[in-house]
């Protein structure tokens, strides 16, 4: 089954993988703490602005807590940014997908995102007819196609969410359609771990 991008979120841990059919030649890169999906170097040119942007970000709000941020987006930087001047989870997502609103390709992709610490997870989409954004307290997935509204998934490296690492390569390895990349985060009290893998093979 072919679900396009998606993201898994629960407390202490995220993932994001990039599924993709039209544009395959991507990969994970890491920018100062920051982890970008771009072209691979062999990758032909676009002018596509869906095809780069930065999928998971730490962040750390006024209060101090550590969070993570994993999406299929430009939103991911909104979001962030939100959570940073003391948004809660909830109010980052909504009002961040509700600007940029579903990606206006031939599809009407929806935008989605989680928002990840050590205690708690929240998890957000924003589709051409709905914006969904839920408290998660087990594993949850939602993807851009076929599985657009959040549900439960099972991800082992949540139990216990110790290895971000672990977790990209799980759901790059994931039994969907078309694998490209990954990205992993675990949130705890020390702060936020990135990770990603790029190996299909």
């Amino acid at each position: 089954m072919y679900v396009g991008r998606f993201v898994v979120v629960a407390p202490g841990i995220g993932a994001y993988r990039v599924s993709s059919r039209s544009f395959p030649n991507r990969r994970v890169i890491d920018r100062d703490g920051t982890l970008t999906v771009g072209p691979t170097p062999d990758a032909p040119e676009t002018d596509n602005p869906y095809v780069s942007y930065n999928c998971a970000r730490e962040v750390h709000t006024p209060t101090g807590e550590p969070l993570a941020v994993v999406g299929n987006g430009s939103h991911v930087d909104p979001i962030a940014e939100k959570l940073e001047t003391g948004y809660p989870a909830r109010d980052a997502l909504a009002t961040a997908l509700l600007a940029l609103d579903f990606e206006k390709d031939d599809y009407d992709t929806p935008r989605i995102a989680g928002v990840v610490s050590a205690e708690t997870a929240t998890v957000g989409t924003v589709r051409r007819d709905a914006l969904l954004v839920e408290a998660v307290d087990e594993p949850t997935i939602v993807a851009t196609y076929e599985t657009d509204s959040p549900e439960p998934y099972a991800l082992s490296a949540a139990d216990p969410p110790t290895d971000a690492a672990a977790a990209a390569t799980e759901v790059l390895s994931a039994d969907f359609e078309h694998p490209v990349c990954a990205a992993g985060a675990t949130v705890d009290d020390d702060g936020v771990t990135l990770a990603f893998d790029n190996d299909t093979s």
